[in-house]
Formats: structure tokens, C-alpha cells, sequence
């Protein structure tokens, strides 16, 4: 198991230089990348925190972090770092493995064969990978990583945050893992810059905030994907929306309905534009536009733009504002914002009121009446002296459907809303709700109990763009099985 490797080229020799070198930081290649789709919080999941910290890896005694830091060391001395960074990342863990097996035999090192191997893996994913969060990574189960400092790492899983036994050499290691994830994505983070949003290769998003803004260490947060694509049948499956509702869904993006998702933090508003996005003709051509390139769309014709920062002289800066205004000019058929913070929504209305009809967002509220709100206060803080009545209009001429996701209270995530935007009232916005969900108590175990509702409208304002893309029956059939189902369950 431990004997040298010979299938490598030259072997472990060749990255051993003539002279002992200095240790210098080395930019490795990085995982491979994992592949989409927010984890979702199952229905059922359980809500009391354990007492104890989840044993996400093996147990470690301090004593095997000392042999660890060794051996990390004199592999340091003994290997040429710009040789390795010059291998493929299966080559260069191949090379690791059979240094870091000859210095654990010449000093003689008491540790059995299963040790060895957690030593083996753990040195090549500090060299090579994200260090102590690889296995964390690796797990699919897992939807948050959350690192407060060196010592305390939690994850959400199930809907309900918990401890895990993950630890940090210190946080110099901590802030170098950090720098490393940003970096490959042409960031930084750092104590000029110590805020930083980022992603990984396979989309998840990532925020550092280094000190001296984060008193107690480094802190990072990775919100991850699951590596299966979700589907609008598996969040029926999981409860999150029944299955007329569901079918609603789908004939709102076939339509092209301008759909705003709104959502707290954490209520799975990107999976669900994810879900929405399956429902496009491939021969539409697409434009996203996102802070942190989250959203994978299978689309054959798609554009993806990402926000930058300012650089260190405070230049260079574009904001979701110039992205939106800018594809406005690439002959788009649908717009799709990633995340609506400010008065770049004055553009993607204007977008959604000139012909590109189908454009999505999402947007942070908690009911489909704030999210309204919400819209107003951003156009207002984007410096627009425009009269409330005008700005209402315009939102009632842009915006058809707002879908609300919400995270409930025992960790599960479900879509409480599907409502239609009708028009103006005098001074007020009138909307009507298509399917709610009602919460009718909690079970023994604290997991909520609810249900999907139909209010009974049977023919919903996109009525004639759904005749026109002739879906109008299938619509019918969806609205009237959900109201046979409410009768039925009355």
C-alpha cells in the first residue's frame, strides 16, 4: 500500500531539487469541479441539535496534528514546489503520496496503516486542495459550510445548522485556504480588502471576511450545490410544492411570464430559478447576469456575466447595474438576474416592459406584497424622483408572477405563494394568489405540517399568452385537478 510508485514518470525523485529550497507558496491546480443544484432541505427533517459535534472526519488527537506538522515541514524541504506545481493534479498527488510514505519510514513514525492514510490525504488536500474542508466538500448531503476562525466549523444539513469536529491548523492556514478560493476566480481578500464574494468551479458561492473586520479569524461561508440537478418533480417529491402547482410552474416559463422569485435568506430562491430556467425553448438565447456566477442553465444559447470589484487604486468597478444595462444591448430574448439588490431594478423592469418578455429575478422578501415594496424602495434608492403612482404602474406592467419561497421553522423549504400581479387600483397594486400554502400545526416531533391550496381563480391573468403558446388546456387541467383535490381533502 505504502511502497513506491512507479507509474509517474520519474517518480518522487524528480521533484527533489539538488539544493535544499526554501519553502515558497506553490498555486496548484485546483479540484475538479462538482456539478450543480442547491441542496434542498427534505421535508421531514429532523430539528433537535445534537449534543455533540457531527463527526464530519475522523477524530484527531493533538498528537497526530504535531506528527502532521513534521512531516509537513520536512516535505517541504525535500520537494521542489515549482516542479509540482507544473504536474497534473492526479500526478502531483501520486508524487505527494510517495514522498510523504518515505519521510513517515525514515523517521520511524509509530502510526498505524489507517492514520497513515488520513495523514497521506490530508497533507495532499492542504497542498493540493481546500485542506480540512475537502471532506466537507465532498459530502452531498450538505447545503452550508459556515467556518467562524480556525476552531469552529458548522454545517447546515437538513435544514438545521450543526456543529462538526473540522478544525484549522490556525488561521493563518485558514486565510490562506480562503485566498486560495478567491484567487481562482480573480479575487482577493486580504487585510486592504478584507470582504470578498467568490465561487467554486462548480458554481457555489462563497464569501470571505478576513480581519480585521472578523475579530475571532477568518470567516467563511460556501454555499454549496448538490452534484444532482434538481427538478421542479423532485421539489414536489420533497413536499415543497404540490403537483398542480408544480405544473403551473412549468407552463409559467414555457409561457415566457416575467417571474419574480422572492424568498429570505436561505429559502432556496436560486434552486428554484434553477428549476424554472429547465422550462426554455433551447432556441432562445439567454442572458444572466449575477454577482457570483451561481445559476447553471442547460441552454445551448447562453451568455453569463459576473459583477467585478473595485481594484486597489478603487477603479475598474461594474456593477449588476452596468451588466443589466449592457445586455440590453446583445439582442437578448430573456434576462435572468441572479440577485436584485438596488436600482438595478429600475433596468430589468424596463427590460421586462420592452420586449423581453419571460425575464426572471429573484429578489430578498418575505411575502409577495413586500417584494412590491421592496421594488419601490430600490428604484427610490437608485436616485429616480419619479411620483409612486408612475413607478407602481411601471412594476404592474413589467412583473406577471411573483413565486414565494419561504424556510420554515423546523429547517424544511417550501413555496407558499404563486401569485399573480393584476394591475393598479387607484394608488394600489392588486394581486390575486393562485396556490398558498397553509400551515395547519406541527407534529410530535416539532416538523411542521401544512398543505397546497388552490384559491380557485380558473382562469389566471397569462390566460391568453398560455392560449397563445397553447398550453391554455393544459393550464385548465392543472387548475381545475387542484380545486377536484381541495374539495376532495375538504
Amino acid at each position: 500500500m505504502f511502497g513506491k510508485r512507479t507509474t509517474i514518470g520519474q517518480g518522487a525523485a524528480s521533484l527533489r531539487p539538488s539544493a535544499p529550497a526554501a519553502p515558497s507558496p506553490a498555486r496548484t491546480e485546483a479540484p475538479p469541479p462538482r456539478e450543480e443544484s442547491r441542496t434542498p432541505a427534505p421535508p421531514l427533517a429532523a430539528i433537535r441539535k445534537p449534543a455533540q459535534p457531527v463527526q464530519a472526519a475522523p477524530q484527531r488527537s493533538d498528537q497526530y496534528y504535531q506528527t502532521k506538522s513534521m512531516v509537513f515541514g520536512a516535505m517541504i524541504e525535500s520537494i521542489d514546489l515549482s516542479q509540482l506545481a507544473k504536474l497534473d493534479l492526479a500526478s502531483a498527488r501520486d508524487e505527494l503520496r510517495d514522498v510523504i510514505t518515505e519521510i513517515l519510514a525514515l523517521k520511524n513514525v509509530a502510526m498505524s496503516i489507517a492514520e497513515q492514510e488520513d495523514m497521506l490525504e490530508d497533507i495532499c488536500n492542504d497542498v493540493l486542495g481546500y485542506g480540512p474542508l475537502e471532506p466537507l466538500l465532498a459530502r452531498d448531503d450538505i447545503a452550508d459550510i459556515m467556518v467562524n476562525g480556525a476552531e469552529r466549523c458548522f454545517i447546515e444539513t437538513g435544514g438545521k445548522i450543526q456543529l462538526t469536529n473540522i478544525r484549522f491548523r490556525d488561521n493563518a492556514q485558514l486565510l490562506n485556504i480562503c485566498q486560495r478560493i478567491v484567487s481562482q476566480v480573480g479575487r482577493r481578500v486580504d487585510e486592504s480588502s478584507p470582504i470578498c464574494d467568490a465561487r467554486l468551479l462548480d458554481g457555489s458561492r462563497v464569501n470571505v471576511i478576513a480581519p480585521p473586520l472578523a475579530i475571532d479569524g477568518p470567516a467563511l461561508t460556501i454555499r454549496k450545490f448538490k452534484k444532482d440537478k434538481l427538478t421542479l418533480e423532485q421539489l414536489q417529491k420533497f413536499g415543497s410544492i404540490s403537483a398542480e402547482g408544480a405544473e403551473v410552474l412549468k407552463i409559467i416559463g414555457r409561457v415566457r411570464c416575467n417571474v419574480v422569485i422572492s424568498g429570505g435568506t436561505g429559502s432556496g430562491k436560486t434552486t428554484l430559478l434553477n428549476c424554472l430556467t429547465r422550462y426554455i425553448d433551447e432556441d432562445e438565447r439567454i442572458i444572466t447576469c449575477e454577482d457570483a456566477a451561481e445559476l447553471q442553465l442547460q441552454q445551448p444559447h447562453v451568455v453569463r456575466l459576473e459583477t467585478r470589484p473595485p481594484n486597489l487604486e478603487g477603479q475598474g468597478q461594474v456593477t449588476m447595474r452596468d451588466l443589466v444595462r449592457n445586455c440590453l444591448r446583445m439582442r437578448p430574448e430573456r434576462i435572468i438576474v441572479g440577485e436584485v439588490r438596488g436600482p438595478e431594478v429600475f433596468d430589468l423592469l424596463q427590460a421586462m416592459n420592452t420586449g423581453h418578455d419571460g425575464s426572471m429575478g429573484t429578489i430578498h422578501a418575505n411575502s409577495p406584497r413586500e417584494c412590491l415594496a421592496r421594488m419601490e424602495a430600490m428604484i427610490a434608492m437608485g436616485g429616480y424622483s419619479l411620483p409612486p403612482k408612475t413607478v407602481r404602474e411601471m412594476i404592474t406592467s413589467s412583473v406577471d408572477v411573483i413565486v414565494q419561497a419561504q424556510r420554515l421553522r423546523d429547517g424544511s423549504r417550501r413555496i407558499t405563494h404563486i401569485t399573480e400581479v393584476m394591475g393598479m387600483e387607484g394608488d394600489v397594486i392588486t394581486t390575486q394568489d393562485l396556490f398558498v400554502y397553509e400551515i395547519q400545526g406541527e407534529d410530535a416531533n416539532g416538523r411542521v405540517i401544512g398543505r397546497h391550496r388552490s384559491t380557485g381563480i380558473g382562469r389566471p391573468r397569462f390566460w391568453e399568452r398560455a392560449r397563445y403558446y397553447g398550453e391554455e388546456r393544459r393550464l385548465a387541467a392543472a387548475l381545475d385537478a387542484a380545486e377536484i383535490r381541495d374539495e376532495k381533502v375538504a
